[in-house]
Order: C-alpha cells, then sequence, then structure tokens
C-alpha cells in the first residue's frame, strides 16, 4: 500500500502515522531499525517525546523521535531566516527626454548603474512633449546610447516601445 502525503501542513505526528512497519531514529540520531509503528510509537512516549514522520515516501517510511513542539519551532526560525534573506526585486524608473543634456545623461547613468548593481530593475521612460513627438528618432537614439552603454551589466527585458507620449525600455541586472 503506497504512502499518501501529509494531509495538513507538516509531517504526521503519533497516531497520524498510517504504515505498518517504520525505520525509527532515537531522539540522540541512533538508527534503530524497521520495527512496528506500534513499538516505535511506545518507545517515544517511554522517553516522553514525540514519534515524527521525517520521510513518508521511503519504503518502509523513516520515523524520528523528537519533541514536535521543538521541531515546529525550529521549521518557524528556518522560514523567517529564509524570508528575512530574499531579496525582493523592485522596479527602478528613471525619467530622461529627447535632447537630454551630456551632464544630465552622466547623472542618469550613474543612478541606473546603482540600482542594476542592487539588483533591481530599471524602467527607462523617455517623455516626448509638443511637437518632440515628430522626432522620434531623437528619442530612439538616446534609449539606444543608453542600451550600449549599459549592455555588459544588463539584459533588455522589453525593448524601446512607444505608449502614447513615452518611450518605455526595461532593464534587468544579469
Amino acid at each position: 500500500m503506497p504512502n499518501t502525503l501529509p494531509t495538513r501542513d507538516g509531517p504526521r505526528v503519533n497516531e497520524e502515522i498510517r504504515a505498518a512497519q517504520v525505520r525509527l531514529i532515537d531522539q540522540d540520531g541512533e538508527m534503530l531499525g524497521v520495527m512496528s509503528a506500534r513499538d516505535a510509537l511506545a518507545r517515544a512516549y517511554d522517553v516522553g517525546m514525540d514519534l515524527l514522520e521525517i520521510s513518508p515516501n521511503a519504503e518502509p517510511p523513516v520515523c524520528k523521535i523528537t519533541d514536535f513542539g521543538k521541531f515546529k519551532y525550529e521549521q518557524q526560525k528556518k522560514a523567517n531566516e529564509a524570508r528575512k534573506r530574499q531579496k525582493v526585486v523592485e522596479i527602478k524608473e528613471i525619467k530622461v527626454r529627447p535632447n537630454i543634456d551630456d551632464h544630465d545623461y552622466e547623472v542618469k547613468m550613474r543612478q541606473m548603474k546603482s540600482f542594476i548593481e542592487e539588483g533591481d530593475k530599471v524602467k527607462v521612460t523617455l517623455r516626448f512633449r509638443g511637437r518632440e513627438m515628430a522626432h522620434q528618432d531623437l528619442g530612439v537614439k538616446v534609449l539606444e546610447r543608453i542600451r550600449n552603454e549599459m549592455a555588459e551589466a544588463v539584459k533588455v527585458e522589453s525593448m524601446p516601445r512607444l505608449e502614447n507620449r513615452q518611450m518605455i525600455m526595461v532593464l534587468a541586472p544579469k
């Protein structure tokens, strides 16, 4: 009879273990071998601990004598640590104009490089005003210049595209 995975969160404990035979590991980490689940449960209760199913898909399932409350606490601690280390990728926006001055351009490039180094994506928005719409080629040149200068550090996630009066390009760190 194949084992089914636990239905609730986490492994099965004590009477929830359905297998007839289990491979038992005691509280000190010693392998005690294969025995009936009833004997394993009795041994766990003798030392005042719980029988915890560690590997339900093994044949026979592996169970360990441990304190379930302590086990749950350790799992929670590991989950919190993992959550703490997780980096949320943000999208930072840089706005430029088609006739941007060289110094302004360099300042924006430095800012973009710092965002990319932090692991964030950068959305470059190029805004056209008034008659600038007639000279979209100037905007494309600015975005191409940005893309060429950032080429070794980024991959272009979305190529420059026109939306209403602005061109948008998204860069992501490699």
